[in-house]
Protein backbone atom coordinates (compact mmCIF):
# COMPACT_ATOMS: atom_id res chain seq x y z
CA UNK A 1 0.00 0.00 0.00
CA UNK A 2 1.82 3.04 -1.28
CA UNK A 3 2.37 5.97 1.51
CA UNK A 4 2.66 9.82 1.28
CA UNK A 5 2.01 12.42 3.51
CA UNK A 6 -0.44 14.34 0.65
CA UNK A 7 -2.41 12.95 -1.81
CA UNK A 8 -3.31 15.53 -4.93
CA UNK A 9 -6.32 13.77 -6.77
CA UNK A 10 -6.25 15.43 -10.22
CA UNK A 11 -3.84 16.23 -12.41
CA UNK A 12 -5.21 19.72 -14.37
CA UNK A 13 -3.76 22.61 -13.91
CA UNK A 14 -4.89 23.20 -10.25
CA UNK A 15 -3.46 19.73 -9.03
CA UNK A 16 -0.13 20.64 -10.82
CA UNK A 17 0.17 24.08 -9.39
CA UNK A 18 -0.58 22.56 -5.82
CA UNK A 19 2.55 19.58 -6.39
CA UNK A 20 4.51 22.89 -7.72
CA UNK A 21 3.70 24.97 -4.42
CA UNK A 22 4.58 21.97 -1.83
CA UNK A 23 8.12 21.52 -3.71
CA UNK A 24 8.68 25.00 -3.69
CA UNK A 25 7.90 24.53 0.68
CA UNK A 26 10.62 21.23 0.47
CA UNK A 27 7.44 19.21 0.69
CA UNK A 28 8.08 16.08 -1.26
CA UNK A 29 6.40 13.30 0.28
CA UNK A 30 2.93 13.74 -1.83
CA UNK A 31 1.25 11.38 -4.93
CA UNK A 32 -0.42 13.27 -7.72
CA UNK A 33 -3.08 11.14 -9.23
CA UNK A 34 -4.85 11.32 -12.55
CA UNK A 35 -7.37 9.61 -14.24
CA UNK A 36 -6.47 10.23 -17.61
CA UNK A 37 -3.52 8.87 -19.06
CA UNK A 38 -2.46 12.38 -19.86
CA UNK A 39 -2.08 15.71 -17.26
CA UNK A 40 -3.69 19.21 -17.83
CA UNK A 41 -7.07 18.31 -17.04
CA UNK A 42 -9.43 21.15 -18.98
CA UNK A 43 -6.66 22.63 -20.30
CA UNK A 44 -5.60 20.47 -23.73
CA UNK A 45 -4.24 21.63 -27.21
CA UNK A 46 -4.09 20.72 -30.79
CA UNK A 47 -1.12 19.13 -32.27
CA UNK A 48 1.05 18.60 -28.98
CA UNK A 49 2.07 16.18 -27.70
CA UNK A 50 0.57 13.13 -28.05
CA UNK A 51 -3.59 11.76 -28.56
CA UNK A 52 -4.11 15.54 -29.62
CA UNK A 53 -1.05 15.49 -32.15
CA UNK A 54 -2.30 12.20 -33.36
CA UNK A 55 -6.11 13.38 -34.75
CA UNK A 56 -5.01 16.68 -36.34
CA UNK A 57 -1.97 14.97 -37.90
CA UNK A 58 0.19 17.73 -37.24
CA UNK A 59 3.64 17.67 -36.30
CA UNK A 60 4.12 18.93 -32.37
CA UNK A 61 6.78 21.96 -32.21
CA UNK A 62 5.95 23.53 -28.81
CA UNK A 63 4.46 26.74 -30.40
CA UNK A 64 2.11 25.07 -33.17
CA UNK A 65 -0.95 24.02 -30.78
CA UNK A 66 -3.98 25.35 -29.97
CA UNK A 67 -6.26 25.26 -27.28
CA UNK A 68 -9.54 22.68 -27.17
CA UNK A 69 -10.47 23.87 -23.28
CA UNK A 70 -9.70 27.27 -21.56
CA UNK A 71 -7.50 29.74 -24.11
CA UNK A 72 -7.63 33.16 -22.89
CA UNK A 73 -6.27 35.53 -19.51
CA UNK A 74 -6.35 38.74 -18.44
CA UNK A 75 -3.14 39.61 -16.59
CA UNK A 76 -5.24 43.32 -15.53
CA UNK A 77 -7.25 41.48 -13.18
CA UNK A 78 -5.46 38.30 -12.29
CA UNK A 79 -1.96 39.15 -11.04
CA UNK A 80 -1.47 36.15 -9.75
CA UNK A 81 -1.85 34.24 -13.20
CA UNK A 82 0.25 36.40 -14.42
CA UNK A 83 2.83 36.20 -12.16
CA UNK A 84 3.46 32.74 -13.06
CA UNK A 85 3.43 33.44 -16.36
CA UNK A 86 6.00 35.32 -15.90
CA UNK A 87 8.34 33.45 -13.58
CA UNK A 88 8.38 30.19 -15.85
CA UNK A 89 9.12 32.84 -18.36
CA UNK A 90 6.38 32.22 -20.98
CA UNK A 91 5.16 34.49 -23.75
CA UNK A 92 1.95 35.91 -24.23
CA UNK A 93 0.07 37.87 -26.79
CA UNK A 94 -3.15 39.45 -27.43
CA UNK A 95 -6.10 38.19 -28.61
CA UNK A 96 -6.19 39.17 -32.38
CA UNK A 97 -9.55 41.22 -33.23
CA UNK A 98 -8.21 43.97 -35.79
CA UNK A 99 -11.22 44.35 -38.28
CA UNK A 100 -14.66 43.38 -38.85
CA UNK A 101 -16.65 41.08 -37.39
CA UNK A 102 -19.35 38.52 -39.37
CA UNK A 103 -23.18 38.16 -37.68
CA UNK A 104 -25.96 35.86 -38.33
CA UNK A 105 -28.89 37.12 -36.59
CA UNK A 106 -30.79 34.38 -37.74
CA UNK A 107 -31.14 31.38 -39.88
CA UNK A 108 -33.29 33.52 -42.31
CA UNK A 109 -30.87 36.36 -43.08
CA UNK A 110 -27.77 36.00 -44.94
CA UNK A 111 -24.01 37.06 -42.69
CA UNK A 112 -23.30 40.52 -42.16
CA UNK A 113 -20.50 42.44 -41.71
CA UNK A 114 -20.16 44.64 -39.08
CA UNK A 115 -17.61 46.79 -37.08
CA UNK A 116 -15.66 44.77 -34.78
CA UNK A 117 -14.74 45.66 -31.23
CA UNK A 118 -11.39 45.59 -29.10
CA UNK A 119 -11.66 43.82 -25.62
CA UNK A 120 -10.27 46.62 -22.67
CA UNK A 121 -8.35 45.22 -21.11
CA UNK A 122 -6.94 42.78 -23.62
CA UNK A 123 -7.76 38.93 -23.50
CA UNK A 124 -3.97 37.42 -23.56
CA UNK A 125 -2.87 34.05 -25.27
CA UNK A 126 0.09 31.99 -24.78
CA UNK A 127 2.36 31.18 -27.37
CA UNK A 128 2.25 27.36 -27.45
CA UNK A 129 -1.46 27.42 -26.13
CA UNK A 130 -2.63 26.72 -22.32
CA UNK A 131 -0.52 23.75 -22.74
CA UNK A 132 2.55 25.22 -22.32
CA UNK A 133 1.61 26.07 -19.04
CA UNK A 134 1.09 22.73 -18.08
CA UNK A 135 4.21 21.69 -19.72
CA UNK A 136 6.46 24.10 -17.43
CA UNK A 137 5.20 23.16 -14.31
CA UNK A 138 5.52 19.70 -14.66
CA UNK A 139 8.71 20.01 -15.95
CA UNK A 140 9.44 21.28 -12.45
CA UNK A 141 8.39 18.77 -10.52
CA UNK A 142 9.29 14.92 -9.85
CA UNK A 143 8.25 12.96 -12.15
CA UNK A 144 7.90 9.48 -9.89
CA UNK A 145 5.43 11.42 -7.90
CA UNK A 146 3.08 11.76 -10.97
CA UNK A 147 0.67 9.02 -11.96
CA UNK A 148 -1.54 8.93 -14.55
CA UNK A 149 -4.17 6.56 -15.41
CA UNK A 150 -5.34 6.28 -11.82
CA UNK A 151 -9.30 6.67 -11.62
CA UNK A 152 -9.60 7.21 -7.74
CA UNK A 153 -13.26 5.92 -6.67
CA UNK A 154 -13.02 5.75 -3.33
CA UNK A 155 -12.21 7.71 0.02
CA UNK A 156 -11.75 6.19 3.37
CA UNK A 157 -10.96 7.75 6.40
CA UNK A 158 -9.12 5.79 9.33
CA UNK A 159 -8.19 7.36 11.33
CA UNK A 160 -4.06 8.69 11.28
CA UNK A 161 -4.76 7.96 7.53
CA UNK A 162 -7.07 8.53 4.33
CA UNK A 163 -7.16 5.27 2.12
CA UNK A 164 -7.19 6.18 -1.58
CA UNK A 165 -8.69 3.66 -3.79
CA UNK A 166 -8.15 3.34 -7.79
CA UNK A 167 -9.44 1.12 -10.31
CA UNK A 168 -7.94 1.34 -13.73
CA UNK A 169 -9.54 0.49 -17.19
CA UNK A 170 -7.93 -2.69 -16.94
CA UNK A 171 -9.66 -3.17 -13.59
CA UNK A 172 -6.30 -3.36 -11.55
CA UNK A 173 -7.09 -2.07 -8.67
CA UNK A 174 -4.57 -0.06 -5.97
CA UNK A 175 -4.68 1.30 -2.48
CA UNK A 176 -2.62 4.47 -1.48
CA UNK A 177 -2.75 6.23 2.13
CA UNK A 178 -2.31 10.18 2.91
CA UNK A 179 -3.13 12.04 5.50
CA UNK A 180 -4.36 14.33 3.92
CA UNK A 181 -6.32 14.59 0.32
CA UNK A 182 -6.31 17.79 -2.41
CA UNK A 183 -8.96 17.34 -4.02
CA UNK A 184 -7.94 18.92 -7.95
CA UNK A 185 -11.25 17.69 -9.70
CA UNK A 186 -14.48 20.27 -9.15
CA UNK A 187 -17.02 19.80 -7.00
CA UNK A 188 -19.44 18.72 -9.01
CA UNK A 189 -17.29 15.32 -10.58
CA UNK A 190 -16.09 14.56 -6.87
CA UNK A 191 -19.21 14.51 -5.63
CA UNK A 192 -21.07 12.40 -8.16
CA UNK A 193 -17.61 10.08 -9.21
CA UNK A 194 -16.11 9.63 -5.05
CA UNK A 195 -17.06 7.75 -2.69
CA UNK A 196 -16.10 8.72 0.55
CA UNK A 197 -16.48 6.74 3.70
CA UNK A 198 -18.14 8.05 6.22
CA UNK A 199 -19.64 10.46 4.03
CA UNK A 200 -19.29 13.55 3.96
CA UNK A 201 -21.74 16.50 5.03
CA UNK A 202 -24.74 16.48 3.60
CA UNK A 203 -25.21 20.38 2.87
CA UNK A 204 -21.23 20.25 1.99
CA UNK A 205 -22.03 17.45 -0.82
CA UNK A 206 -24.96 19.11 -1.45
CA UNK A 207 -23.13 22.58 -2.17
CA UNK A 208 -20.95 20.80 -4.27
CA UNK A 209 -23.78 18.54 -6.43
CA UNK A 210 -25.17 21.96 -7.39
CA UNK A 211 -21.45 24.05 -8.08
CA UNK A 212 -21.66 24.14 -12.01
CA UNK A 213 -18.23 22.37 -14.10
CA UNK A 214 -16.49 25.25 -16.17
CA UNK A 215 -16.50 23.65 -19.53
CA UNK A 216 -18.67 20.78 -18.67
CA UNK A 217 -21.24 22.33 -20.73
CA UNK A 218 -19.00 23.26 -23.59
CA UNK A 219 -18.04 21.92 -26.97
CA UNK A 220 -15.46 23.92 -29.43
CA UNK A 221 -14.40 23.51 -32.82
CA UNK A 222 -10.61 24.14 -34.31
CA UNK A 223 -10.18 24.78 -38.11
CA UNK A 224 -6.54 25.10 -39.01
CA UNK A 225 -5.22 26.79 -42.18
CA UNK A 226 -1.82 28.02 -44.37
CA UNK A 227 -2.49 31.46 -43.82
CA UNK A 228 -5.09 33.54 -42.04
CA UNK A 229 -6.72 35.01 -45.00
CA UNK A 230 -9.41 36.34 -43.08
CA UNK A 231 -7.40 39.23 -42.02
CA UNK A 232 -6.92 40.15 -45.96
CA UNK A 233 -10.74 40.70 -46.10
CA UNK A 234 -10.35 43.14 -43.28
CA UNK A 235 -12.20 40.41 -40.92
CA UNK A 236 -10.95 40.09 -37.17
CA UNK A 237 -11.89 36.29 -37.55
CA UNK A 238 -15.35 37.13 -34.80
CA UNK A 239 -18.38 35.85 -34.93
CA UNK A 240 -21.61 35.53 -33.88
CA UNK A 241 -24.23 33.41 -35.10
CA UNK A 242 -28.19 32.60 -34.41
CA UNK A 243 -27.76 30.07 -37.17
CA UNK A 244 -24.93 27.73 -35.67
CA UNK A 245 -23.43 25.46 -35.23
CA UNK A 246 -21.49 27.37 -33.69
CA UNK A 247 -22.28 30.70 -31.73
CA UNK A 248 -19.34 32.23 -30.75
CA UNK A 249 -16.34 32.53 -33.25
CA UNK A 250 -12.58 33.58 -32.82
CA UNK A 251 -9.13 34.04 -34.38
CA UNK A 252 -7.06 31.22 -33.17
CA UNK A 253 -4.05 31.68 -35.16
CA UNK A 254 -0.51 30.70 -33.26
CA UNK A 255 2.37 33.54 -34.20
CA UNK A 256 4.94 31.51 -36.06
CA UNK A 257 2.19 28.76 -36.57
CA UNK A 258 -0.47 27.70 -38.16
CA UNK A 259 -3.91 30.21 -38.47
CA UNK A 260 -6.71 28.94 -37.04
CA UNK A 261 -10.10 29.99 -36.46
CA UNK A 262 -11.99 28.23 -33.45
CA UNK A 263 -15.83 28.37 -32.29
CA UNK A 264 -18.08 27.54 -29.39
CA UNK A 265 -21.30 25.18 -30.29
CA UNK A 266 -24.62 26.31 -29.93
CA UNK A 267 -26.28 23.38 -29.79
CA UNK A 268 -27.27 21.71 -26.58
CA UNK A 269 -25.18 18.91 -25.58
CA UNK A 270 -27.80 16.63 -25.44
CA UNK A 271 -28.22 17.20 -29.23
CA UNK A 272 -24.35 17.05 -29.92
CA UNK A 273 -24.19 13.60 -28.61
CA UNK A 274 -26.43 12.27 -31.06
CA UNK A 275 -24.45 13.39 -34.01
CA UNK A 276 -21.21 12.46 -35.33
CA UNK A 277 -18.16 14.43 -35.10
CA UNK A 278 -17.69 13.96 -38.78
CA UNK A 279 -20.95 15.58 -39.66
CA UNK A 280 -20.32 17.81 -37.05
CA UNK A 281 -17.20 18.59 -38.06
CA UNK A 282 -19.30 19.02 -41.78
CA UNK A 283 -21.44 21.79 -40.54
CA UNK A 284 -18.80 23.52 -39.15
CA UNK A 285 -17.00 23.80 -42.50
CA UNK A 286 -19.70 25.13 -44.65
CA UNK A 287 -20.68 27.90 -41.54
CA UNK A 288 -17.22 28.69 -41.62
CA UNK A 289 -17.57 29.29 -45.74
CA UNK A 290 -21.01 31.44 -45.24
CA UNK A 291 -19.01 34.08 -43.04
CA UNK A 292 -15.39 33.95 -44.15
CA UNK A 293 -15.59 32.45 -47.76
CA UNK A 294 -15.76 29.39 -49.15
CA UNK A 295 -11.58 28.81 -48.32
CA UNK A 296 -12.64 28.23 -44.96
CA UNK A 297 -14.50 25.53 -46.03
CA UNK A 298 -11.32 23.62 -46.64
CA UNK A 299 -8.73 23.35 -42.73
CA UNK A 300 -5.92 21.73 -43.22
CA UNK A 301 -6.86 19.81 -40.26
CA UNK A 302 -9.83 20.74 -38.01
CA UNK A 303 -11.33 18.64 -34.46
CA UNK A 304 -14.03 18.73 -31.88
CA UNK A 305 -13.55 18.86 -28.63
CA UNK A 306 -17.11 17.91 -26.65
CA UNK A 307 -16.19 18.22 -22.85
CA UNK A 308 -19.68 16.99 -21.81
CA UNK A 309 -18.60 13.43 -23.16
CA UNK A 310 -15.47 13.27 -21.23
CA UNK A 311 -16.65 11.70 -18.11
CA UNK A 312 -13.11 12.82 -16.23
CA UNK A 313 -14.88 16.82 -16.86
CA UNK A 314 -18.94 16.47 -16.96
CA UNK A 315 -21.92 14.67 -15.16
CA UNK A 316 -25.08 13.53 -15.89
CA UNK A 317 -26.31 16.96 -14.75
CA UNK A 318 -24.17 18.83 -17.15
CA UNK A 319 -26.19 17.34 -19.95
CA UNK A 320 -29.22 20.04 -19.63
CA UNK A 321 -26.96 22.39 -17.99
CA UNK A 322 -25.88 26.03 -19.22
CA UNK A 323 -22.34 27.55 -18.85
CA UNK A 324 -21.76 30.11 -16.01
CA UNK A 325 -19.13 31.13 -13.27
CA UNK A 326 -20.92 30.32 -10.26
CA UNK A 327 -20.22 31.28 -6.06
CA UNK A 328 -17.56 28.74 -4.83
CA UNK A 329 -18.81 26.63 -2.62
CA UNK A 330 -17.18 25.88 0.68
CA UNK A 331 -13.79 24.12 0.10
CA UNK A 332 -13.11 21.94 3.68
CA UNK A 333 -16.24 20.35 5.56
CA UNK A 334 -16.67 22.49 8.89
CA UNK A 335 -16.59 19.90 10.95
CA UNK A 336 -16.30 15.81 11.24
CA UNK A 337 -13.82 13.28 10.41
CA UNK A 338 -12.89 15.04 7.33
CA UNK A 339 -12.42 18.45 8.93
CA UNK A 340 -8.95 19.60 8.17
CA UNK A 341 -8.12 16.08 5.95
CA UNK A 342 -9.94 17.12 2.91
CA UNK A 343 -9.47 20.42 0.53
CA UNK A 344 -10.57 20.87 -2.64
CA UNK A 345 -8.62 23.10 -5.16
CA UNK A 346 -10.38 22.97 -8.43
CA UNK A 347 -11.00 26.31 -9.85
CA UNK A 348 -14.51 26.28 -8.76
CA UNK A 349 -13.17 26.92 -5.49
CA UNK A 350 -11.57 29.91 -6.58
CA UNK A 351 -13.24 33.11 -4.26
CA UNK A 352 -12.45 35.52 -6.92
CA UNK A 353 -11.96 33.64 -10.86
CA UNK A 354 -14.23 30.47 -10.55
CA UNK A 355 -14.32 28.26 -13.23
CA UNK A 356 -11.32 30.54 -14.53
CA UNK A 357 -7.33 29.46 -14.83
CA UNK A 358 -6.54 32.03 -12.47
CA UNK A 359 -8.89 30.34 -10.87
CA UNK A 360 -7.41 27.28 -10.67
CA UNK A 361 -3.92 29.32 -9.30
CA UNK A 362 -5.87 30.71 -6.84
CA UNK A 363 -7.95 27.72 -5.20
CA UNK A 364 -4.26 25.66 -5.22
CA UNK A 365 -2.67 28.77 -3.64
CA UNK A 366 -5.45 28.84 -0.87
CA UNK A 367 -6.03 24.86 -0.51
CA UNK A 368 -1.73 24.48 0.06
CA UNK A 369 -1.98 27.42 2.39
CA UNK A 370 -4.82 25.62 4.47
CA UNK A 371 -2.63 22.65 4.46
CA UNK A 372 0.00 24.41 6.04
CA UNK A 373 -2.32 25.39 8.71
CA UNK A 374 -4.00 22.51 9.61
CA UNK A 375 -0.61 19.93 9.72
CA UNK A 376 2.74 19.99 11.17
CA UNK A 377 4.65 19.37 7.87
CA UNK A 378 7.64 17.50 7.72
CA UNK A 379 9.73 18.30 4.74
CA UNK A 380 11.57 15.92 2.94
CA UNK A 381 15.18 16.30 1.96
Amino acid sequence: MPDARIAIVGGGLSGLYAALLLEQRGIKDYLLLEARETFGGRIASVASAGQMAQETGLPSDGIDRFDLGPTWFWPVYQPQMDKLVRDLDLAYFEQHETGDMVVELSPQEPPARTRGYLSAPSSMRLVGGMGALIDAIRSKLEPTRLIAAQPVKWLHHSGPHIEIGTETAHGQSTTYRAEHVLLALPPRLAAATLRFSPALPDTLMHDWRNTATWMATHAKYVALYDTPFWREQGLSGEARSARGPLGEIHDASMPGGHAALFGFFAIPARVRRNVSDDVMRAHCRTQFARLFGPQAAMPVADVIKDWASDPYTATVADQDGTAQHGAAPAAVAASGVWHGRITGIASEWSPQFPGYVAGAIEAAAIGVQTLAEHIAFRTTP
